[in-house]
This record gives structure tokens, sequence and C-alpha cells, in this order.
């Protein structure tokens, strides 16, 4: 349908622009620490800071996104983190503790983009079938790659050409212009009101609610979900990261538009490639939790041992090969565990998504 396909474009730009925020920081963490006069472990404590408050926020965004609506919280959490990411520049200026002010600007950042995913977890079990699931993910997922990708090639040259300010400007705007258009041209009135009993009951995760918790809690398939999806974010988020830093300090040499621009590229096309792979063998009759298994162990097992090769190389060029290859497989996750929550419970997959 057209309209679902503006949704997805939307979604997938809106994931971009997420990520295009979130690898600010680690884009522009040479030229921070150079700035700033920090050391390895204060740039350490910067960047880590930004997955503390990643975490909180997990399990109340989704259980409000299963609530009110997973747009409704997609949007307002971006209208929050852009401004944040715009404003930050702004503000190291009237602070001279530039460390505790980064430090708590990147935990605000991660409790406000930590909705984002379990948002969009409930929004696409409610409006996507199971045979259209992994493909559709897929195509939004590869938002993460396309900002990083984005943000590692326009965010290296405004920071040569215009220093480390001009790239929380540039991903900030852009995450409030699409927030703009979203609300502008997809949605209604009603749509962006979000009433403040809905708002409540989603803050309060009573014993009343209908999900059943104690059944859910004691199947393992919901334990290997929120496991997997712990693994699978740890590896990631570790090379999203610090490989700017990696290759930097590994190889000083090196140009910031290759090895910031390349993984990312190469993840594009691998993720497009498992969420069609995944929706054609499901829907040429083998069985999705065999689909979901076989894209998790790509994505989880074969991709970690390029993650594991490319600490012990000294070449530049095998470098790029391996964090190419680490990054590209991992995308198979969106076809693995990813959709995986929204097959087994699509009416709190928010809530559970968040919990892994």
């Amino acid at each position: 349908r057209p309209e679902s396909r503006v949704w997805t474009v939307m979604l997938l730009l809106g994931t971009c622009l997420l990520y295009c925020a979130r690898v600010t920081v680690p884009i522009c963490a040479v030229a921070l620490s150079t700035h700033f006069d920090w050391d390895k472990k204060q740039s350490g404590i910067v960047l880590s800071s930004f997955f503390w408050g990643y975490c909180l926020t997990q399990i109340i965004g989704g259980h409000i996104s299963d609530q009110v609506g997973g747009e409704k919280v997609l949007l307002l959490s971006a209208s929050a983190w852009g401004f944040l990411t715009v404003l930050t520049p702004l503000l190291t200026h009237v602070t001279s503790a530039h460390l505790v002010f980064m430090t708590s600007s990147r935990f605000l950042m991660g409790l406000l983009q930590g909705v984002y995913f379990p948002s969009l977890a409930s929004l696409l079990s409610q409006k996507v079938r199971e045979s259209e699931r992994a493909f559709t993910y897929s195509t939004v997922g590869t938002g993460s790659q396309f900002g990083t990708l984005v943000i590692g090639g326009a965010g290296s040259l405004l920071l040569d050409w215009y220093g480390w300010e001009s790239v929380f400007y540039f991903s900030g705007l852009l995450t409030l212009l699409w927030v703009y258009c979203t609300c502008k041209y997809l949605l209604n009135e009603k749509e962006l009101i979000i009433p403040i009993d809905y708002l409540m009951r989603g803050l309060s995760i009573s014993r009343q609610t209908k999900v059943p918790w104690k059944q859910l809690f004691k199947k393992a398939p919901i334990w290997a979900v929120i496991i997997a999806q712990l693994s699978t974010a740890s590896t990631f988020f570790t090379l999203l990261s610090w490989l700017p830093t990696f290759f930097k300090e590994t190889f000083p040499e090196s140009k910031g538009w290759v090895f910031n621009v390349v993984p990312w590229l190469v993840a594009i096309p691998t993720s497009l490639f498992s969420g069609f792979l995944s929706d054609y063998l499901i829907n040429q009759g083998y069985k999705t939790i065999t689909i979901r298994k076989f894209m998790q162990v790509i994505g989880s097992g074969v991709s970690s041992i390029f993650a594991l090769c490319l600490g012990q190389t000294s070449s530049f060029r095998k470098a790029i090969v391996f964090a190419s290859a680490s990054v590209g497989l991992q995308t198979f996750n969106h076809s693995g565990i990813s959709v995986n929550v929204q097959d087994l419970a699509p009416s709190c997959a928010g809530l559970l998504f968040g919990k892994g």
C-alpha cells in the first residue's frame, strides 16, 4: 500500500537520523579529546555514558508504545534528541566542566534514544504481517547503517573543514526537519495528541495489565530472545563506539572517510538481502522459527568471528575487510532476533524488545 511504503521510508530516515545523532561523539571523539584535553579514560567515560541512559528507558518506552502508539513515542523522543544535539556545542561555551557536561549530555541522549527501537518493534508488530516483517524491519533497520555511513562521510568532512561543532548542528537540524515533515504530512491532529490518561497508564506497569507476564517468563524462547538481544546489542555498540578510535590509533595515517564509511556501506545491501532472503524462505514454506534461528546464527556467530579477527591484524586493508564483514553480517540480526520478538508476542512486542 502507498501509505505503508511512505511510512517505511520515513521510518528508515528516522533510524538513519537516530544514528547520525548517536554517532556524533564517536566520530568526534579524537577531536573532542584534543579540544578538551581528555585522556583515553575520560573519553571512554563520555562514550559509555550513552549506554547507561540507553538501557534505562527501553522497557518503559516499549510499554508506553504498546499503549499509545509507537509513532507518537518515536516523534516525541526524536524532537527531544534533535534539540539536545543542536544545543550541545552551544552549551559547552557556557560551562567549564566539559567532562561532566558531555557525560550528562550523552547520558540524556541515551535516555531519549532508548525508546526508539522498542517503539519501532511495537509499531511494526501491529502494522506488518509476519511474512513481511523481516524485509520491512531490515529495510527500516538499514537506516542504522545508512545513518552511520552519512555521518561517517559527511561528518568526517565537516570535522576537517569546520570543526566538531558542525557535526552536531548537521545531525540535530536534520532530525528536527524529519520530525516536522512527518508530523505535517503523515499524521493528523488527533494522531499527534497523547491523552494524559493513556500516558499515565503506560507509565505504570500495573498488576492489572492483561499481559500474562508469569506465563511469558516461564517460556524458554522469551529468555532466549532477551539474552540474544543483550549479546547482539553489546557487540554492535562496541563496534559502533570504538571503531573510529581503533582505526585512528592503530592506523594514524588512514583517512577517516574510509573507515567511517566502508563498513557501513557494506552493511546496507547485506541488511536488505537478509530481509529479502528471510521472507522468501518463509513464503516458500520453511518454518518461521527455523529461518529466524538461521539468520541469528549468521548475525551473532559468524559476525563475531570477524570481530575477533579485527583486533588481531596489523594490516589496514585486512582490518577494513574484517570490520566490514562483522558489521555487515550483524545486519542478519534484523531478520532474526529483532523480528522474532514480534512473532512471539505482538501485543507487547515493544516492552519485550525493551527487556532485551
